[in-house]
């Protein structure tokens, strides 16, 4: 193995140990709980908008 294919192989290792990580509850969870029921209320917003004319 050449240092090229050798430095190759290392920066696929740690890109893959960095995307393996799951996180956890604590990191992320509620993050994404939040975008999701900020984007439901937008969505919600505007249909009710929508329905009632208003725009």
């Amino acid at each position: 193995m050449t240092a090229t294919t050798a430095a190759a192989e290392q920066l696929h290792l740690s890109r893959r140990a960095r995307r393996a990580r799951t996180g956890g509850p604590g990191e992320r969870g509620p993050k994404v709980l939040e975008h999701v029921l900020g984007w439901t209320l937008v969505v919600v917003l505007a249909l009710l908008v929508t329905r009632a004319g208003l725009m």
